[in-house]
């Protein structure tokens, strides 16, 4: 199978890494294991833990880069970055243009849908001391 090559997509503060399935060599680099159907939307518990360790990492580690893997790259670890883009102000569209625009062939109708009516929390957004929106650092 002709696997597309790992993109990273950056915006604002974060860093992230698209890639398909890791090897065994690689598997450790990974911290987390959220599994979720093929081509489906991630499970609400999946999406509240995914934000959870990105305020986390990025707050500790600022400059970290997340590496998000499926096992082709092209669905649902596409789906966990534009969540991201979308929870730090991006508007839906404008997040899957992006990430379309480095992984041609991401995402699929239903993860479309899934995306478009998200309603996000600004989990990650907040003011800094002058009152400014920024993404977390």
């Amino acid at each position: 199978m002709n696997r597309p090559a790992a993109v990273e997509i950056v915006h604002e503060c974060m860093r992230f890494l698209i890639t398909h399935n890791p090897t065994n060599a690689t598997l450790n680099k990974f911290t987390e294991d959220w599994p979720f159907d093929d081509g489906a939307p991630p499970p609400t518990q999946i999406v509240d833990d995914w934000l959870k360790l990105l305020n986390t990492k990025f707050r500790d580690e600022p400059g970290c880069c997340i590496a998000v893997h499926c096992v082709a790259g092209l669905g649902r670890a596409p789906v966990l970055v534009a969540l991201a883009l979308i929870e730090s102000g991006v508007k839906y569209e404008d997040a899957v243009q992006f990430i379309r625009q480095k992984r041609r062939g991401a995402f699929n109708s239903k993860q479309l849908l899934y995306l478009e009516k998200y309603r996000p929390k600004m989990r990650l957004r907040f003011k800094d001391t002058n009152g400014h929106n920024c993404c977390v650092q």
